[in-house]
């Protein structure tokens, strides 16, 4: 698609907004800009609807650990959230003694795909989550990323022997473009992946997603499948926009990502994700 094109997606109507039953929000780069700053527009939004009976649902690549801030952070203490890319969805319990219980949990055997990989990116940095949301490094990574109470170095040999809801791919010498073309020529069997904006590769089990994670809970509410909404920014929320009912890219997403999406809103540097969360409160 032209730049000229994309500048001719629609945009936000507030008469196109109906009142969906279920949201689903991405956070980085949706409901955090890249700094992690939380707007109190945004965090004003995203509680107003949930206070309508709306299903606000957190549905992000962080691990459990990472996530349970930003929901604390937006005052959600009862429902749902997704993590890991859809490997680890949680129900939220203010009763429960952390506030949620896992109430899913997806792994995969990830020596095949670690061998592969290495073999094509020995330098880079693996990681793998495992099905309690602690991770084991082949090396630190940098401070403020992928971080947990059970954190820890461990052998590349370890990371191929356990199971895994998650493995992260970290190789600053490449570009998420040369990761879209690694990914292409060498084919990852029997997982699924999403690549981000940086160096940085996602894998999950095969056929999980934040999507595949959605409609479980969207059966589990009874929630019509017209009725859902969700607004991303990453090409780990491409599923997700498939899945919805209506989807919304952040203005910030690339076009590859934009593409996929019924309408855009703002960035997130200008408050897009309220925007279109206000013009549903004021349907």
């Amino acid at each position: 698609m032209t730049d000229h094109a994309m500048e001719n997606r629609p945009r936000i109507d507030p008469a196109e907004i109906w009142v969906p039953k279920l949201v689903a929000l991405d956070i980085d780069g949706t409901i955090l800009d890249h700094d992690q700053v939380l707007t109190d527009r945004v965090r004003q939004a995203v509680r107003s609807v949930a206070e309508l009976g709306v299903h606000v649902i957190i549905a992000t690549g962080r691990s459990l650990y990472e996530t349970v801030p930003v929901l604390d952070r937006l005052g959600l203490v009862t429902g749902w959230a997704v993590c890991s890319n859809g490997s680890v969805t949680l129900r939220l319990d203010p009763m429960s003694p952390n506030g949620y219980e896992v109430a899913d949990t997806v792994t995969f055997d990830p020596a095949d795909v670690l061998t592969l990989l290495r073999e094509h990116l020995p330098t880079a940095l693996y990681a793998l989550e495992n099905g309690d949301g602690d991770f084991l490094l082949t090396a630190p990574f940098p401070e403020g990323e992928l971080e947990g109470p059970h954190t820890r170095v461990a052998t590349f040999e370890e990371l191929k022997s356990e199971a895994a809801c998650r493995v992260v791919v970290r190789s600053p010498e490449h570009t998420s473009e040369d990761f879209l073309a690694l990914t292409r020529s060498i084919g990852l069997n029997g997982v699924n992946y999403a690549v981000g904006w940086t160096a940085w590769l996602d894998l999950a089990p095969s056929g999980v997603s934040k999507a595949s994670a959605l409609e479980v809970i969207r059966g589990r509410l009874a929630v019509d499948a017209d009725a859902t909404l969700a607004v991303g920014d990453g090409r780990n929320d491409i599923e997700m926009f498939g899945w919805a009912g209506r989807a919304v890219a952040m203005g910030n997403a690339t076009d590859d990502v934009k593409v996929h999406a019924d309408v855009i809103t703002g960035s997130v540097a200008d408050d897009g994700l309220a925007d279109v969360l206000e013009k549903i409160l004021e349907r």
